[in-house]
């Protein structure tokens, strides 16, 4: 059977195809833009008749149409490996858990550890001529999911980028139980937070200690966007991408020629990533770009991979960070806000490169909803706060107020120097908390 026919033979209805989904069944639902849409609108009318599934997905950014049904919390359970805000607002409910997770090891974590999905279900660009649905900007764990899953059912999207990658970026419709082709709807969006002029200010301190030839990864948010926006206007050159997420800053950056990839020691002349989110255009720049190399997570995100490049620059955000040098970049107290993701395997890959960098940034501050100030940077994390990173893996901390390195730092003087970067106004505090914990032996008042 040739792959039209096979393809017309595995082709069905959303409808019907969710009608293999069971009560206590495991179904995943891929991951961020390969989130399905027709499926899940199909398994949300079915799945008032269903109770005990486990539905696992991440990075979702929009609200599936199973969170929508009346008492979601009878039927199924949600379990992330990495929040947005669209799952982060059904954890209060006991509908969703987040997964902690170190992101590199999830291929593994899918062919070795856990309970292999019964149905996993996700969107996919149409075959190609060999037989071939591709991930879009997912690769990921796609390929560990599809060889461990008792059913893949693929929900084909005409809009959906194809991106090239050299294995683990496609799943092969021999692999495939049934295909149904969507009603096409745009691919999710993710707009990066907008840009202050605190973002500027410790934008400007990092890229400062970029250098020629440098090879990029940036995380989402308002402070690695004003670090790509700054990047795109410098005179920096040749520069290099093996980052976990790519996002609209490097496609500013590219556009602007500051990208080659040429002095990159490992997949030179391309940018390596595991997965994308951003605009329509970061999606149409992605598309059949030859430039670009879609991989699996425990290529992009291994410490040995990251560390075998030179003058490797990893720029991520942090919720708060303490007079240790403790990170948090995933909780608010108990409350969970995203995930670890590589977050840590690229803050010691960057330090283990020749000439690399590993950047915290954070703004020294934030304003409650009451409008009451308060400092991100604490005597000790608040109670059930997640440690992202540990007191000694942070590298360069950088606020609006500076930038210090605190590799090698005792703990007074590691104190002393994260103090020196806070807020003024919380700095006192912070001394006199440093005191009593015995980490202070002189004040740089």
């Amino acid at each position: 059977m040739g792959y039209i026919e096979e393809y017309a033979a595995k082709k069905t209805t959303a409808e019907e195809a969710v009608k293999r989904i069971r009560s206590g069944d495991w179904v995943d639902y891929g991951w961020c833009t390969g989130t399905p849409v027709d499926l899940d609108q199909a398994l949300a009318k079915r799945m008032p008749e269903l109770e005990d599934v486990v539905l696992r997905g991440g990075v979702l950014l929009w609200v599936p149409a199973v969170f929508q049904i009346e008492n979601p919390a009878e039927h199924f359970v949600w379990n992330s490996w990495h929040m947005s805000g669209a799952d982060r607002k059904q954890a209060a409910s006991g509908l969703a858990y987040y997964c902690p997770i170190r992101y590199s090891e999830l291929p593994r974590y899918y062919r070795e550890n856990i309970r292999p999905a019964d149905v996993a279900m996700f969107q996919v660009a149409p075959m190609d001529e060999e037989g071939y649905f591709n991930f879009g900007p997912n690769a990921s764990h796609m390929a560990a999911l599809c060889e461990t899953s008792k059913t893949v059912i693929v929900e084909v999207n005409r809009n959906m980028p194809v991106c090239l990658g050299r294995g683990e970026h496609a799943v092969h419709i021999s692999q495939v139980s049934a295909i149904v082709e969507g009603s096409n709807p745009p691919i999710g969006q993710l707009k990066a937070g907008a840009v202050n002029e605190v973002d500027h200010a410790v934008a400007r301190q990092i890229v400062e200690e970029i250098p020629n030839g440098a090879c990029l990864q940036l995380g989402i948010g308002g402070m690695p966007n004003a670090v790509g926006s700054l990047i795109a206007q410098s005179d920096l050159k040749d520069l290099g991408v093996h980052t976990e997420m790519y996002v609209d800053a490097f496609v500013d950056i590219a556009q602007a020629g500051k990208i080659t990839g040429a002095r990159k020691n490992i997949d030179t002349g391309l940018q390596t990533y595991a997965f994308g989110a951003g605009t329509q255009k970061l999606y149409d720049y992605m598309h059949n770009n030859p430039g670009l190399l879609s991989a699996p997570v425990d290529y992009t995100n291994d410490v040995r991979t990251i560390s075998a490049i030179d003058s490797f620059i990893s720029i991520n955000n942090a919720v708060n960070v303490d007079i240790f040098g403790q990170v948090n970049a995933e909780s608010s107290g108990v409350k969970p806000i995203s995930g670890a993701g590589g977050q840590l395997d690229f803050v010691l890959g960057a330090y283990l490169s020749k000439g690399g960098k590993s950047f915290i940034c954070c703004s020294s501050t934030y304003t409650t909803h009451t409008g009451e100030l308060k400092s991100r940077i604490l005597p000790i994390l608040d109670p059930g706060s997640i440690v992202t990173d540990t007191r000694a893996n942070i590298h360069y901390l950088v606020t609006e107020y500076g930038k210090v390195n605190l590799k090698g730092l005792s703990t007074w003087e590691k104190a002393e120097a994260i103090i020196s970067v806070a807020h003024p106004q919380f700095r006192e505090e912070l001394i006199r908390q440093a005191e009593s914990f015995h980490i202070w032996r002189r004040s740089n008042r």
